[in-house]
């Protein structure tokens, strides 16, 4: 079984397109059920990837 890479800090920011989740360089992620909820994803995909930055600068 191979492996699946995760993301990584260069793939962010993740936008949606329509049902499918992308890295801002358009390298396809992720799909959704609905444009609604591939948006949910992405922003909280973001959130997360954000704070974590921000926790790296704070320590």
């Amino acid at each position: 079984m191979a492996r699946v890479p995760g993301l990584k800090p260069d793939d962010f920011p993740i936008e949606a397109d329509k049902d499918k989740l992308r890295t801002h360089k358009g390298e396809p992620v992720a799909s959704a059920e609905s444009e609604k909820i591939a948006d949910q994803i992405a922003e909280r995909l973001n959130e997360h990837a954000h704070q974590e930055e921000q926790d790296r600068w704070s320590a």
